[in-house]
């Protein structure tokens, strides 16, 4: 999973960003509204941490911008204690969450589990693909009942698989998944993964679409 964080508070940032990638998180992050339109404008995102409080351009005026132009990227919003009025407005103008300053990190992730979750059309936290079931809060993937042991990226790349059965997922697609800006990427990263993953949940989950990327067909 990819965000995109746009805090101008250092401190709040960075705990952030190194907590979330911690959680299995690729985070880009920007302090103002200006950058944070700019890195969606040229980069693909699964959700979007926001702050109300910006300099120059508040966090509100964004997300009214994006509502407006149909992006329905999902939206957390951070907000200071006393800042109901934003808070409600935030809602109203389209945000599918709230936070309010000081937060827990458990409690951050949790709420962008669920928002992401209801933007894939899923009311189960788990992902489910014949006897594969994968719980992305748990980092838990078991097959036939029995728990496979995955690296953080394995875990990443098969999620995003799961969530999009019956669709190719372009090799730029799980990069993207995967790592943000200040990462380094192997050339041949995420074939080494599909590799791997094949290995141990057997061959012919994964198909490769030669060319095109990979995916995980519908079951028959």
């Amino acid at each position: 999973m990819r965000l995109l964080l746009i805090e101008d508070d250092a401190l709040i940032g960075d705990g952030i960003q190194a907590g979330l990638n911690q959680m299995g998180y690729a985070i880009d992050w920007v302090q103002d509204a200006e950058a944070g339109e700019h890195a969606l404008n040229i980069e693909s995102y699964d959700g979007l941490i926001l702050d109300v409080g910006l300099p120059r351009q508040s966090g509100l005026s964004l997300l009214k911008k994006l509502r407006s132009a149909g992006n329905e990227l999902p939206v957390l919003i951070l907000t200071a204690r006393d800042s109901i009025h934003d808070k409600i407005k935030g809602l109203d103008m389209g945000a599918d969450d709230y936070m309010i300053k000081p937060f827990d990190l458990e409690e951050l992730a949790a709420r962008l589990r669920a928002i992401l979750r209801r933007a894939q059309g899923r009311a189960s936290p788990c992902l489910e693909h014949g006897s594969l079931r994968l719980d992305p809060a748990a980092k838990i993937l078991t097959l036939d009942a029995e728990p496979i042991a995955l690296s953080q990226k394995e875990l990443l790349i098969i999620q995003t698989l799961l969530e999009n059965i019956g669709k190719i997922m372009s090799r730029n697609r799980l990069e993207e998944s995967l790592y943000g800006w200040d990462d380094m990427i192997e050339s041949n990263a995420v074939e080494v993964h599909i590799h791997h993953l094949r290995k141990k949940l057997g061959k012919n989950l994964i198909r490769t679409i030669r060319g095109i990327g990979y995916m995980i067909p519908k079951l028959s």
